[in-house]
């Protein structure tokens, strides 16, 4: 079985749980997919810029989320469209919103200082982590685990080129990968996944 297969599998499976759990019986289907299996995290950490560079570890709170992405500050588009999503649907979930933590993780921490990346990402959602390392092998190890891809070159003409997956990873308690969101997912369905994976 392909991988994709095991992941339309897992939807499907999940699909059917939350369905189960309805009080009207009406299936809820989420919008996000989930890997299977899905990616272990919470043995991992990073400096957070917005803790004063104390490590924080990927996991959430109990009865809480905590939503990762990973990007960086001078991205002209992907990032402060996601952003501003995960913002929107915050908004839209109302008192649940203090449930769900959020943070980004730089993937060019040459340019992105902790006060630069802290109050881009904060900008977007007030109190979210501000996570950045200039070991190069520990983000390649943290973004790997997590399944996420990015590269930061510089061309012939010495300018800096940067690319990268667009997803954002949301973590249970125990620091599994419960959901992932690909890039272009609306509030409204981030919103909706959130509520349902919170039980509202």
């Amino acid at each position: 079985m392909s991988r994709l297969t095991r992941s339309i599998a897992a939807l499907a499976m999940a699909s059917l749980l939350l369905a189960a759990c309805g009080e009207n019986k009406e299936a809820k289907v989420v919008s996000g997919y989930q890997l299977d299996p899905p990616p272990q995290v919470g043995a991992l950490s990073l400096p957070d810029a917005s803790a004063e560079n104390a490590d924080v570890a990927f996991t959430a709170a109990d009865g809480e989320f905590l939503v990762v992405y990973f990007g960086y500050t001078q991205c002209p588009d992907v990032c402060p469209t996601t952003l501003n999503e995960v913002k929107k649907a915050l908004k839209a979930i109302g008192d649940d919103a203090e449930k769900v933590d959020v943070g980004m993780i730089t993937i060019d921490p040459d340019r992105d200082d902790g006060e630069l990346l802290t109050n881009y990402v904060q900008s977007f959602v007030p109190g979210a982590h501000a996570w950045r390392t200039d070991d190069d092998a520990l983000l390649e190890q943290v973004a790997t685990t997590f399944g996420a891809s990015y590269s930061v070159t510089t061309n012939a003409e010495g300018a800096i080129e940067v690319s990268h997956s667009g997803n954002l990873y949301v973590v249970d308690p125990a620091g599994t990968v419960v959901l992932q969101w690909p890039f272009g997912l609306q509030a409204d369905a981030i919103a909706t996944d959130l509520e349902i994976l919170l039980g509202s």
